[in-house]
């Protein structure tokens, strides 16, 4: 049985990121990264179908201490992929990581003050490992599957339906008609993609989302990193700036975004368009996820034909293809259900503390990096509004100032308590409308009306806290 300082689990960003983190600050502490699948990358590994990019900056969803080299400000799956591999090859993280990992349940004794982790390798042998502290970064979706809702009659069907999360190469679309049901970041970058293969393209939503067209490259940002000594940050600075401009002028004036959003997308389609029916949300600006189009190619595909959108209701599969409410029969080869993701946190693995099992919903965050009663464990969870490593990192180092903390007095564990006074309330750590957060909000931490268990998604406030703000605060309690 193998014994580490700290366990971390996930070799996506945040595992990577962890890695680098602990190796850099706390050197002397042993370490090892447990992945369930075979690669590095996580989500950007996972991920294969056509036209999968990112959905924020890359010198803000690159690592600060690797900045981003590529041409690219919104950058394609593959380019990410590489970027992570390419990083933990070069930092030697690489050598840390244990593939075929799979971790199916995690214990903690106080006794011991350390955590039993039971994991079952890809051979499909039963292993345990111990560990001081477990740092949990497994994204906060299921690996295993996507979301697919109930659509009646889809064993009639004799075309092919896939969901992204399972492409394959052998999903073929070179000359069909597709049809991609969803309205989503991954039915943005489907579309223009798969329209420059197949013989007509779809995008069939219930619902509309706001979107908002930025270039592919962004020349200010490149200029920026050639500035000698400080160019990487300064592109930095000016990717968080952008996103925390447009977040604070959507949520402060939701009119006036409704209106520069939807001018935008008329500017692009042209006047005869009908906007309003298919680019105009029941909802105001960020109470869902804000959809980028790289270059606007989402509105060139239709703009030109290859590719429209509808907005109805599926009544039910045909043997040709889908039956609207309208009325309306979509006729297509291939049906690709963007419907949106499984989330979950922690990635199914059940936790216990001293024998009793920990309660997810009755649970609260503390800076939204650890969990109310459960010692010695934190988990990385990314911003809703600004990209997934700002977070990510700021935690990474959160938790290493923590065990510094205990070395140097000699504790052994952490734990956040808390208080009769600190008002947690029924909204959970990601305040979202999006169906994937709706759908799974039973099941989810809760926080609190202030800090630190109120989580309000705010790069700035967080850097002071996490960076520079006490350990020892009377939240976090600590015992030898």
């Amino acid at each position: 049985m193998d014994h580490f300082d700290v366990l971390v689990i996930g070799a996506g960003i945040s595992g990577i990121n962890a890695a680098y983190r602990l190796q850099t600050m706390c050197p002397s502490k042993t370490f090892a990264v447990l992945e369930g699948r075979e690669a590095i990358g996580g989500t950007w590994d996972l991920f294969r179908y056509p036209g999968i990019r990112s959905d924020s900056d890359m010198y803000t969803l690159s690592f600060p201490f690797r900045p981003w080299k590529g041409t690219q400000t919104i950058a394609d799956g593959e380019s990410i992929r590489t970027y992570i591999e390419d990083t933990a090859r070069e930092l030697g993280i690489d050598r840390r990581i244990r593939f075929g990992h799979q971790v199916k349940r995690a214990s903690w004794s106080s006794d011991a003050a350390r955590w039993s982790v039971d994991v079952e390798t890809s051979a499909g042998v039963s292993v345990r490992f111990t560990c001081r502290f477990l740092f949990m970064c497994t994204g906060y979706y299921d690996y295993a599957k996507g979301y697919t809702p109930d659509l009646p009659g889809m064993s009639s069907y004799r075309g092919r339906v896939v969901h992204p999360q399972l492409w394959g190469r052998d999903v073929d679309y070179d000359g069909k008609r597709v049809v991609v049901i969803g309205s989503g970041a991954t039915a943005v970058g489907l579309v223009p993609a798969l329209a420059k293969k197949a013989a007509h393209v779809t995008m069939l939503q219930r619902s509309p989302t706001y979107m908002l067209s930025l270039p592919g490259v962004l020349p200010v940002a490149e200029w920026l990193t050639h500035v000698p000594g400080v160019g990487d940050a300064l592109a930095r600075g000016l990717g968080i700036g952008l996103s925390s401009a447009i977040w604070l002028f959507a949520r402060g004036s939701p009119e006036r975004a409704k209106r520069v959003l939807l001018d935008g997308v008329k500017k692009r389609l042209g006047a005869g368009y009908d906007v309003a029916t298919h680019f105009t949300p029941r909802y105001a600006p960020w109470d869902q996820r804000l959809c980028i189009v790289r270059d606007g190619d989402l509105f060139e595909v239709i703009k030109s034909g290859k590719a429209e959108m509808v907005t109805d209701h599926i009544e039910r599969f045909t043997e040709q293809g889908l039956l609207l409410r309208s009325g309306k029969e979509l006729v297509a080869d291939v049906v690709v259900t963007a419907t949106g993701l499984e989330m979950v946190l922690l990635a199914h693995v059940p936790l216990e503390v001293d024998g009793h099992a920990v309660d997810l919903p009755r649970s609260s965050m503390y800076k939204a990096a650890m969990l109310s009663e459960v010692p010695n464990l934190a988990l990385s969870l990314g911003y809703i509004n600004a990209s997934w490593t700002l977070r990510s990192d700021l935690v990474c180092q959160f938790v290493c100032r923590v065990i510094r903390q205990m070395d140097k007095k000699g504790y052994r564990s952490c734990t956040p308590r808390r208080g009769p006074d600190d008002g947690i309330t029924d909204e959970v750590v990601m305040p979202l409308a999006s169906g994937y957060v709706e759908r799974v909000r039973a099941t989810l931490p809760k926080q609190g009306t202030r800090a630190p268990w109120k989580n309000d998604h705010n790069y700035a406030h967080d850097l002071f806290t996490m960076r520079f703000g006490r350990i020892d605060d009377g939240v976090l309690q600590f015992a030898r």
